[in-house]
């Protein structure tokens, strides 16, 4: 069991960070890598995508298909798609560069519209699955 939870994780890690990988290039290419767009909005949308998991979850009476697959999208996936490692250490050369202002917007829209995203995400599927 402990030999398919660690499988079901690496699995999930491995496609949320390519997920990570693309998601975030293509805002970067689009908006543009003076602020870090692109993990602010992997943030966003992983906080977005595991609140929603979660509600799912709560909906289905805290049994949702099985503790592997929750292993593989909550702790795999989600885990492997969201930056905070990133977003500590471009927070942290925003800061080192001069560009305080910059920095704490960023702390505050990433930590804000995370919480916002995870709490959306929860309560639009627990009220659709009503």
């Amino acid at each position: 069991m402990m030999l398919e939870a660690c499988l079901l994780v690496l699995l999930g890690g491995f496609c949320g960070g390519l997920a990570r990988f693309f998601v975030s290039g293509l805002v970067g290419r689009r908006i543009g890598e003076t602020f870090p767009w692109g993990t602010l909005v992997v943030n966003v949308s992983g906080a977005l995508l595991i609140g929603g998991l979660s509600g799912l979850a709560r909906a289905a009476g805290g049994v949702f298909a099985g503790e592997l697959f929750r292993d593989f999208l909550f702790v795999g996936l989600c885990g492997g798609y969201t930056t905070v490692s990133s977003f500590s250490l471009q927070t942290l050369n925003l800061a080192l560069g001069g560009e305080r202002e910059p920095a704490m917007l960023y702390v505050i829209l990433s930590a804000g519209l995370c919480v916002l995203a995870v709490a959306l995400g929860f309560w639009s599927v627990v009220a659709a699955l009503r």
